[in-house]
């Protein structure tokens, strides 16, 4: 790929890819946040939390994980992009998709939801003071959530305006 053009069509591809990897990662966090949490919160405490432990290891199948991670890849390759263009009208669009992506769904999953789900796996559904963590896990959880649905809606937005900024 050489010069402007063929750096247009690497654009439009990595925004594509963006917006497919965004929807499907985002989609799936949208249910959780819209009606999951919500009915394993009414269920009895210790079901809930074995629901919720099990959740938590079956989430690790290559259905999710490549998305989850290969959009992360793609967010810094399109902050990277984005910098190295400034003179691009796509660059803000690909740049900001990236940096929301990655901070807003990647980091806030390592650093707020991963350690709820540490802590959830570490205690016995069984255990009447277990019901007091699960309770606080499912408000504080879905708050979290919450960032990464949010942040989602809007990486796809942007990806959709660097394609914008195309034409």
């Amino acid at each position: 790929m050489h010069g402007k053009d063929g750096m247009d069509e690497t654009i439009n591809i990595l925004a594509r890819v963006g917006i497919v990897g965004v929807a499907l990662i985002g989609g799936a966090l949208f249910g959780f946040s819209s009606f999951i949490m919500a009915a394993l919160a009414r269920m009895p405490d210790a079901e809930g939390i074995r629901a919720m432990q099990n959740i938590n290891k079956t989430v690790f199948t290559p259905w999710f994980m490549v998305p989850f991670f290969g959009t992360a890849v793609l967010g810094v390759g399109a902050v990277a992009l984005g910098l190295f263009n400034t003179d691009q009208g796509w660059w803000l669009p690909m740049a900001s998709a990236g940096v929301l992506y990655v901070l807003g769904v990647f980091v806030v999953t390592a650093a707020g939801n991963v350690p709820l789900n540490n802590a959830l796996a570490a205690v016995d559904a069984d255990d009447p003071a277990s019901a007091e963590l699960w309770r606080k896990y499912c408000v504080v959880w879905t708050r979290w959530n919450h960032v990464r649905v949010i942040a989602s809606v809007f990486a796809l937005i942007q990806f959709g305006g660097a394609l914008r900024a195309l034409s």
